[in-house]
């Protein structure tokens, strides 16, 4: 019966290694190869659980998802990216990615044999291609003009080349476009070296202009003045002319009363003043009107 039992349980136990031996489940998201002795004998592409010959066959998985390739592990001078020459020789850091999946799971495998390198193997061809498109495209293009155009290109090229890794190129797209580092330091230093030199250029437009407005105002002042000066001058000989003809007709009309006038204005201008001191003699003629209100001459 123990002899029995332990026979009946080494052929269970047989039974079940040899059974999950031939059995094998592929995911969603899997696709397989099936191999006796390192040679392909099934390509497996639909999810599920699968047979194989136990101890002799092997199954190696290879993804079925869309997978990702990136140009930003490319570091150029501390920025990711692929430094491309454009047809106007202006050098650019290119920053750009790829969608694949793998079709031919059988070509992938004799091509690439494992996951982990197929981004090695596919990178160098991406890059190519994208030295090759952009390098006959110009900055503006790339940056403004043509850039999906340009995109579509390199798609289309790497989807050639890559079809011999059993790989189709779902999509390629490029990030970021932009000008070196030290170029771009190089730039903005012109840059700013232009705009500084506008800047004083219309610094010294504004001052000429200054000068130009305060000289044209100095002269339009001098010239007011002088004009101003004219004027006042020739009103004032006018009104110096027509006091003298009022003063001479008075004169003409009652010479005394006249001389009465004018000795009274030259009392008042020669002794205007609490502390005004006169030395004059007495008979002075200008005393005259103290004397005599006729201003007669005092014998």
């Amino acid at each position: 019966m123990r002899a029995g039992a332990i026979i009946a349980a080494i052929i269970a136990a047989a039974v079940i290694i040899v059974g999950a031996s031939s059995l094998y489940t592929i995911n969603e998201t899997q696709q397989a190869i099936v191999l006796q002795f390192g040679d392909v004998r099934d390509q497996v592409r639909e999810p599920g659980l699968h047979f194989k010959v136990p101890f002799i066959q092997n199954v190696v998985y290879i993804d079925k998802r869309v997978l990702n390739l990136e140009t930003s592990r490319q570091l150029v001078g501390g920025e990711s990216g692929q430094v491309v020459i454009t047809s106007d020789q202006k050098r650019v850091v290119v920053d750009a990615f790829a969608r694949y999946r793998i079709t031919d799971p059988l070509k992938f495998y004799q091509s690439v044999r494992d996951m982990r390198q197929a981004n090695d193997k596919l990178l160098p061809i991406f890059l190519s291609n994208i030295r090759n498109v952009l390098g006959e495209a110009t900055l503006e293009a790339l940056v403004r003009d043509d850039r999906a155009a340009l995109m579509q290109k390199i798609e289309e090229g790497f989807n050639i080349a890559a079809a011999e890794f059993g790989v189709q190129v779902v999509d390629v797209r490029i990030r970021r476009a932009d000008l070196p580092q030290q170029n771009s330091e190089a730039i903005y230093a012109r840059m700013r070296t232009e705009r500084e030199r506008e800047a004083a250029e219309f610094r010294a437009q504004g001052r000429e202009t200054a000068q130009r407005i305060r000289s044209r105002a100095d002269r339009d002042v001098t010239v007011l003045l002088a004009e101003a000066q004219r004027d006042a001058e020739r009103i004032r000989g006018e009104g110096d002319a027509t006091r003298n003809r009022i003063f001479a007709e008075a004169f003409g009309q009652d010479p005394d009363f006249f001389d009465f006038y004018r000795s009274m204005q030259a009392y008042r201008a020669g002794l205007k003043g609490d502390n005004t001191t006169v030395i004059l003699s007495p008979d002075s003629e200008f005393f005259r009107y103290f004397g005599s209100d006729s201003g007669a001459a005092r014998r």
